[in-house]
Parts: structure tokens; sequence; C-alpha cells
């Protein structure tokens, strides 16, 4: 006589490290993504270029020691973290789906030009605003190095940080939360991410005030309304968000400066984009009264029941 198997294990019954992850995908993602791109920065954080505690200095390369000290730090967080716990939480398919929406390039140019051109205009009505009308034309050498510098901060920001705050994180946050709520959540668990940046050269230390610290943060949590209503409209368009996202860096590193040189400090600049990121975002909650275009019925694959 056959004698039947026992049933496997549950993924709430499993015990260890995979059984923490399955349980609590969501906690088990903030925690790796923190933990493994803090521990990274330690020696840049410590150097020269940070505190002074370790004599060295990080080489400099495109013009900073950002993409040496920042970015492996960067990409052993978000998108890392991201790719275990799905891996773990969701399987193949999970991760078939994580993908599918980094590789979603098909959609309106209408978007493309929202956060192509959306952003850097935010940002220049912005500064207008606060500048009196002074503005200058940037230099041909500014305007030619515009797209380039773009494309690489796509494979460097943009692809280290979005495929773990908005493609991991943003869709089971909606599920548990609301679109406005998972929103709120979320803006000021990115900005926390940041924060060990603030003693290094990515940061402004030692100059770097606790005003600016919270204006960051703040500007998290305002922008992200709005990556969370393109990523909704956009039927969850990862590239679409990486270029929102790095249409900020990169208008705020190029061009900004040249146009804008009375506002050129770090303290009048973080100004200039929190007042951008607040009145889009303002915009965004009121046409879409708060849904942020999150439409639950069109989600056809969700990730699997746990949430935590």
């Amino acid at each position: 006589m056959a004698v039947n198997s026992p049933p496997s294990a549950e993924p709430s019954a499993q015990t260890g490290l995979r059984g923490i992850i399955r349980r609590s995908p969501l906690i088990s993602f903030f925690v790796l993504a923190n933990l493994m791109s803090w521990v990274a920065w330690v020696p840049y954080i410590l150097s020269a270029t940070g505190l002074g505690v370790l004599d060295f200095t990080f080489p400099s390369l495109l013009g900073g020691t950002q993409l040496l000290g920042v970015l492996p730090g960067a990409y052993l967080g978000p998108i890392f973290a991201a790719f275990i716990v799905t891996s773990v939480a969701d399987g193949r398919e999970g991760v078939r789906r994580w993908l599918g929406r980094m590789t979603k390039w098909r959609v309106s140019w209408v978007w493309y030009l929202v956060a192509g051109v959306g952003v850097p205009a935010a940002i220049i009505a912005a500064g207008l605003a606060m500048s009196d009308g002074d503005i200058h034309m940037p230099s041909t050498m500014v305007l030619v190095a515009y797209l380039p510098s773009l494309l690489i901060q796509m494979v460097t920001t943009g692809l280290a940080e979005e495929p773990g705050w908005r493609d991991f994180a943003l869709p089971r946050m909606q599920r548990r939360f609301g679109p406005l709520g998972g929103t709120l959540v979320l803006g000021p668990l990115w900005g926390l991410w940041h924060m060990p940046l603030f003693l290094s050269e990515w940061g402004g230390w030692p100059d770097v005030t606790w005003m600016r610290v919270g204006e960051f943060v703040a500007f998290c949590i305002v922008f992200s309304v709005v990556v969370t209503w393109v990523f909704n409209r956009t039927g969850q368009s990862l590239p679409l968000i990486m270029l929102l996202h790095v249409g900020v860096n990169n208008t705020m590193s190029v061009v900004y400066s040249d146009m804008f040189p009375s506002l050129a400090s770090a303290e009048q600049a973080s100004h200039v984009t929190l007042l951008a990121g607040t009145t889009a975002a303002l915009v965004v909650l009121v046409a879409t009264r708060g849904r942020l275009g999150y439409r639950p019925e069109e989600e056809h694959t969700p990730e699997v029941a746990h949430q935590s």
C-alpha cells in the first residue's frame, strides 16, 4: 500500500532566513537594501571625501568621486535586494514579472515627453520663480553634454535604485496601503536610504545642514507622488520611471548652475527642487483626486500573497 508523503511546508511555516523573507518580503527588502548599501559605503564615508577618518581619497572619474565611491553600494542595495527577495518570495514567475517591468519600453511618446521634458521644465520654472527672472542660457558645451550625461545616469543611478523602490516595493505597497498611502510610506524610506551619504562629498559634508537633509527627505516624498502617478499611468513601465528620476539629477548637475548662477549654492538648489516637486505633486493629487492613476483591477499578475 502506498504511503502518502507529508505535504510540503507552507511559506509561512518555513524557518530560517528564507522563511523570514517569504513571510515579510517588504520588510526584508528595506532591511537588505539599507544594510548592503550602508556597509559598502563605509570606506567612502570614512575616507578623505567624507569624515576624513581614513587617509585616502577615492579616485575621481567623470568629474567626481561618486561613481567609484557611491555606485557600488547603490548597486548592492535596492536592485540586488529586490532580486534576492523576489527570487525567494515569488520564485521564477515573480522574477519574470520584475524583469518585465524593467524592460517595458513600449509606452506612448507622450510619457517620454512628460519624463524627458517635463522634469527640466518644472525645475526651470521653479528656478525662475525664485531668481526674480535672473536666468542665463546654458553654454553650448552644457547642452551637448546633457543627453550623454542622461544616458549615463540611466544605467547608474536609475538602474541601481528604481528596480528596488518602484519595481519591487511600489506594487506591493499600493496593494497594502493604497496608492497615496503606499507612496507616503515609500517616500521617507527612499530618503532614509540616502542618509549616510550626507556624511560624504555626495551630501556636501562638512557644510551640510539639518535643513537641507529635511528638504531632501521632503522632496523624496513629494516627488514620489509624481513617480507613482507615472508608474501607474504607463502600465508600470520602469524605464519611464528611471528617466523621470534621473531627469532631476541630470538637470541639477549639468544645466542648473549655468542657468541660475544666483541660486547655485546647495541650499538654494534644495529650495528649488523642493518647490518644483511640491508644485508637481499638488497638481497630480488634485487632478487624480489622490488616486494617482491606480487601477487595481488592471493588475492581472499580482505578487504572491504575503505583503508584510
